[in-house]
């Protein structure tokens, strides 16, 4: 069973560079295989890619040290 991305969810990540660094996400709307996201103070439309039966996003872009955030992130952190 695949772990989705929701509406409403907060994804969030550290950076691959500084631990410190952590990434969030607001999951403003979801269709498909996209989803509407609040990144940086931009809302932006980005592709819902899945590894692993794990859902995950490129909030900034695809590159070499860019964040990934994941769904499982995302039901951590509503456990908590």
């Amino acid at each position: 069973m695949t772990t989705k991305i929701n509406t409403g969810d907060t994804l969030t990540g550290r950076s691959v560079c500084d631990h410190d660094c952590i990434f969030s996400a607001q999951v403003i709307e979801r269709k498909g295989g996209f989803a509407k996201i609040s990144f940086q103070n931009t809302i932006k439309r980005v592709k819902i890619h899945v590894l692993d039966d794990v859902e995950f996003i490129f909030p900034g872009g695809r590159y070499s040290m860019a964040p990934v955030l994941k769904a499982l992130a995302a039901a951590s952190h509503a456990a908590a």
